[in-house]
């Protein structure tokens, strides 16, 4: 009886996935050849792209606000992550609980108190101003994943250092920093891959065509009635390259940095 039972139930199961399946793959049926490679490769299509979505203004305005993100997160979050790791704090458990509720929050809670301080500010498209607020929300997450390099290196080589005259701020600079490295480039690279895919934030406080950043250059390539498909798949290509290439040449340094931060502390 339990036989016939698992052999009904079992049967039913399939029949529920063949009917999920046939429904999933229904509309790729309807399409000629749709696993086939394209018949003819339209290479006016990265050209359009790239003119129609102003990508020779928006990706330097990308490549701006990118790099003055790592600048700041990288230069603020080892300081502090080096005295977090060092120096022995009572309320670390309540720094901890702080930070980690800060990676937590949404920035929809944040966004329209900001949107109407920067408005007063007279802040609206402002590169450097919207840097600021890409360090606000991710120097956290930068600091509590470089304390954890900070902490496996041991404190024998800042005593050697201090024995030979280094002041506080060359062993930080001279040695800490050098050998915390591939945590520092771990971080550059995942702040980077946020802030040039961020969209949110920059839509709402880069508004004019001069300030906008690649996807939100990007998303407007998508009409309300109608989309150039081959455009649009062309641009995706355009902003996507750069992050490939930059991850490529750095992957070795990016593998060695998240080996060396699975320490705990």
């Amino acid at each position: 009886m339990r036989l016939v039972e698992s052999r009904a139930t079992l049967t039913l199961t399939y029949v529920v996935l063949g009917i999920g399946l046939f429904t999933a793959l229904f509309p790729i049926a309807l399409l000629t050849n749709p696993l086939a490679l394209p018949q003819v490769i339209r290479w006016d299509n990265f050209a359009r792209a790239w003119k129609d979505a102003r990508f020779s203004t928006s990706f330097v305005n990308s490549a701006t606000l990118t790099g003055l993100t790592i600048l700041l997160v990288c230069t603020t979050g080892s300081a502090s992550a080096y005295v977090l790791a060092r120096k022995k704090i009572k309320a670390w458990k309540l720094v901890t609980f702080y930070l980690l509720a800060t990676t937590t929050a949404p920035i929809q809670l944040f966004l329209f108190p900001l949107y109407f301080g920067f408005a007063k500010l007279g802040l609206i498209n402002n590169v450097f101003a919207v840097s600021l607020v890409y360090t606000a929300i991710y120097s956290p997450f930068a600091i509590m994943l470089l304390r954890t390099y900070f902490l496996a290196v041991p404190r024998e080589i800042e005593e050697a250092a201090l024995i030979d005259g280094a002041s506080s701020w060359q062993i930080f600079t001279r040695v800490m920093l050098p050998i915390v490295s591939p945590g520092i480039v771990t971080v550059a690279l995942i702040i980077g891959l946020y802030s040039w895919n961020e969209f949110l934030i920059a839509t709402t406080f880069l508004q004019k065509k001069d300030s906008l950043t690649a996807v939100v250059s990007f998303f407007l390539l998508s009409g309300q009635y109608s989309s150039d498909w081959g455009e649009i798949m062309a641009a995706a290509l355009i902003i996507v390259l750069p992050i490939v290439i930059l991850f490529v040449f750095l992957q070795r340094r990016f593998i060695e940095g998240m080996a060396g931060g699975s320490v705990k502390g």
